[in-house]
């Protein structure tokens, strides 16, 4: 992948996408959601992928939309003919939301604007004492873009939401976890050990069951709840034919700590 915004890796099951263009506080232009998109499909398609870890490098998680960056959308992206001609580019935190695999925002600074909708699309915040939030479109005379409007009622509720989008103020982390913004907040050194180690534990997890229950959950706030314990049951039923139930099922008589494969 030829990727310049960002930097990729995987490692014992876990792909970190490090935001890195510290310079800048990890801005984000159209190139740099290119790449994420990128990124994210990349993880996706890989079955040795099992947890996404998402950060930025330096002092920030991200400064939100490159201002300087101008409007250049040169960089490929991972949606080819047809489906890439009808895509528009603002889709880019859906691609993150919508990631198969679980995935982490370790948010060790400011988290503002387009940075802010990034962390949210993520299925769990973990923020550095040093972290803020802000929904800082209405400091620039505009209403918010990248799903900001979308994500925060319903991880905070209607009314905390529209006081963020009201005003822009900037949230501190330990504000942050009060309200659900995020679940938990470390000393800043501690940050990625801590992240990495939710990551590793996902990770060990056996990973059809873990697919399927993040499916599960985004579907449930959709459907009606008869509708959705039929849907829990049918695909409860591929879960029940794979080595990994077969292993959970083991190792309960035995009475040891399952060892999954991921299959």
């Amino acid at each position: 992948m030829d990727l310049q915004d960002i930097l990729y890796a995987v490692e014992d099951g876990v792909a970190r996408i490090t935001l890195n263009k510290p310079d800048k506080l990890n801005a984000l232009s159209w190139d740099s959601w290119a790449d994420i998109e990128t990124a994210i499909e990349a993880a996706n398609e890989d079955d040795a992928v099992r947890c996404v870890l998402i950060t930025g490098a330096g002092r920030g998680f991200s400064a939100g939309t490159d201002l300087t960056g101008g409007t250049s959308d040169a960089r490929p992206r991972p949606y080819k003919g047809r489906t890439g001609a009808l895509r528009t580019t603002h889709l880019c935190t859906a691609t993150v939301y919508h990631c198969r695999k679980p995935t982490i925002a370790a948010v060790n600074g400011v988290s503002v604007g387009a940075g802010l909708s990034l962390a949210l699309a993520c299925d769990i915040r973990i923020a550095s004492e040093t972290a803020r939030f802000s929904a800082i479109f209405i400091k620039r005379g505009l209403s918010a873009d990248t799903g900001a409007t979308w994500f925060l009622p319903r991880l905070i509720g209607m009314e905390r939401a529209l006081e963020m989008l009201y005003t822009g103020r900037l949230v501190e982390a330990e504000e942050a976890e009060k309200i659900g913004l995020v679940s938990e907040v470390v000393a800043p050194d501690n940050l990625m050990e801590r992240a990495n180690a939710l990551a590793q534990e996902i990770a060990r997890g056996p990973t059809l069951a873990v697919e399927i229950n993040k499916r599960l959950a985004r579907e449930g706030m959709e459907r009606k709840l008869v509708e959705h314990i039929e849907a829990e049951q049918f695909l409860q039923e591929i879960t029940h034919k794979s080595e990994d139930a077969r292993e959970g099922g083991l190792s309960f008589i035995e009475k040891r700590e399952p060892v999954f494969k991921g299959r």
